[in-house]
């Protein structure tokens, strides 16, 4: 079963953005409050197998809310003129995407397919599943998240238009809660061509179905 959600609004600029570095807490702040966790769950964090539990989920902190980190428009900054006259979609199916629920923390898993139609620049298409990255690995909803990369895409590359597709399970949903597994949240947003011309919505879908 699929929960489809289209057209998500425009709320690429949030407050997060203005969140600034001097506000974060130390590290062993963090690691104080991830002892204070563990005390909550019921365990204890000075038996041998949590002394070091701590230290690891800050660590792993970095990794999964590292975009905080990124600028994504500093992402597609280098662009490149030079393709021979291409005028034709740009697309990249299947980015796997890993996120976070801002509402409970939990790990959003599915996959992103990100098209461009190019004016006169294009961007080297790692810099796409960057981008997929640099908002994929924040505190997250789908429908922010997926109007997040739409539109910076058609804020900074100017294209004719841009089609975003995310489709993810959320496992504040299939691990707590209802306990429903094998549900996928499908969000999209289509700028400027692929909005206007039902044709080129239909492509782009029918193009990452292939």
């Amino acid at each position: 079963m699929d929960a489809i959600a289209y057209d998500a609004p425009s709320r690429a600029n949030e407050t997060e953005d203005e969140f600034l570095v001097s506000d974060r807490p130390s590290r062993a702040e963090a690691e104080e409050a991830v002892r204070t966790l563990l005390k909550w769950a019921g365990d204890d964090p000075t038996r041998e197998g949590l002394l070091d539990t701590p230290k690891r989920v800050t660590k792993a902190y970095g990794e999964w809310f590292a975009g905080y980190d990124d600028d994504p428009e500093a992402i597609l900054a280098r662009t490149f003129e030079e393709v021979e006259g291409y005028d034709d979609i740009v697309l990249l199916r299947g980015i796997r995407l890993e996120s976070y629920c801002e509402h409970h923390m939990a790990p959003i898993i599915g996959t992103a397919h990100i098209a461009y139609l190019p004016t006169t620049k294009v961007v080297g298409i790692s810099k796409l599943a960057r981008l997929v990255d640099a908002y994929g690995k924040r505190l997250q909803v789908q429908e922010k998240l997926t109007a997040q990369i739409a539109d910076t895409l058609q804020n900074v590359l100017e294209p004719q238009g841009v089609a975003v597709m995310i489709s993810a399970e959320h496992q504040c949903m299939s691990t707590r809660g209802v306990h429903k597994h094998g549900v996928d949240t499908i969000t999209t947003r289509f700028t400027g061509v692929f909005k206007d011309d039902p044709a080129m919505e239909d492509r782009f879908l029918r193009l990452i179905s292939a």
